[in-house]
Parts: structure tokens; sequence; C-alpha cells
């Protein structure tokens, strides 16, 4: 892995860098293609901050710490770094194998009667509700309308259909419309 470490508001001490290079050495055998790793270190009043940006193929990682020890700082953004390397691999294997959650799988839902409120679940009074005006519009409209916005979703009357409708952006980045059937 290539390493450069820059010291900020701070003297350069190669024990400083030798213990980063030692701790990022280690993620050499978690990636699988070389990585290049730039970590910046820096002291602002009592708090010793060390912020690292790792590039390797698609995997992008930022973090930053703070403590009151330098070295403690690194051990905390390395843990960091090590469990967003997992995750990525984590998901990169999910994919691979096929295994994507979808509502489909019934096996995962508990269908259960419905429950008392409880600590997880929204009380009534914790619920925001929102009156939205539908005017009757194409699909077309709806898109361009949704596409000017920064919703998630766009919920219109369907001029054609005349029922309500709902836009939203896919995972895979195509839009989605929901429209009730039967």
């Amino acid at each position: 892995m290539q390493t450069t470490v820059t010291f900020k508001k701070i003297d350069p001490s190669d024990p400083l860098k030798s213990y980063v290079k030692k701790k990022l050495d280690k993620f050499d055998k978690m990636l699988d293609s070389p990585a290049e790793a730039h970590v910046v270190l820096s002291v602002e009043k009592i708090r010793h901050i060390a912020e690292i940006t790792l590039t390797c193929d698609k995997l992008n990682i930022h973090a930053k710490e703070a403590s009151e020890n330098m070295y403690s700082s690194i051990d905390t953004l390395v843990d960091k770094v090590r469990v967003q390397i997992k995750k990525h691999k984590e998901k990169i294997k999910r994919h691979m194998s096929g295994r994507k959650q979808s509502l489909t799988d019934t096996a995962e839902f508990n269908l259960s009667p419905v429950q008392e409120p409880g600590p997880d679940i929204l009380a009534p009074d914790d619920l925001v509700m929102e009156t939205i005006d539908t005017k009757p519009m194409d699909i077309e409209d709806a898109v361009i309308e949704f596409n000017t916005g920064r919703h998630a979703f766009f919920v219109f009357n369907n001029a054609r259909t005349e029922q309500l409708n709902v836009l939203y952006k896919h995972n895979n980045g195509k839009l989605g419309l929901i429209q009730p059937g039967g």
C-alpha cells in the first residue's frame, strides 16, 4: 500500500509516520488490489486529529478521528476504516452470490398481528402528517416535475387513469412508478 503522511501544525516525527504505515500495511491483506492512502495528522488546541483518504479500485473511504492522544486517534481511525472495508467486502460478496434481499423473500419477514406501539414503533403523536395537493398530470409531466425537485418521491394524480400514482428514484438509478392495481 502506498501511504502518504502529512503533518499539519505538528512537528513531523518518524515514529508517528512508521506507526501509521505499520497499521495501514495490515489492510493489504484485506484489499484485493493495490491501494493508496493519504493520512493527515494535525493538532488543534488539545485535540489530536487523524484523517485518512483511502482509494482502491471502486472503494473510496474517508474517515476522521480526534482524541487527546495522536496514537489513540490513529488506532480508532484504523478501526473505523477496517469496519468500512469489511462492510464493503460483505456487500460485494452478497451481490456476487445473488442473495439480494428483496420484498419477495417471505422467509425474512415475521408476519404477526399488529402490536401495541413499543419503543421501536412510532406512536401516533410522533407521526408528522402532511397534506399534499395532487393535480392531474401525465406521467411525462410528473417526471419533469420530479426531476426539478429534491424530494425522494413525487405523488400525483394520473390524468389518464384518474388514480393516485407515486414516482420515485429506484436503487439502480432509474425512475419507478407505483400505481394501484385491480
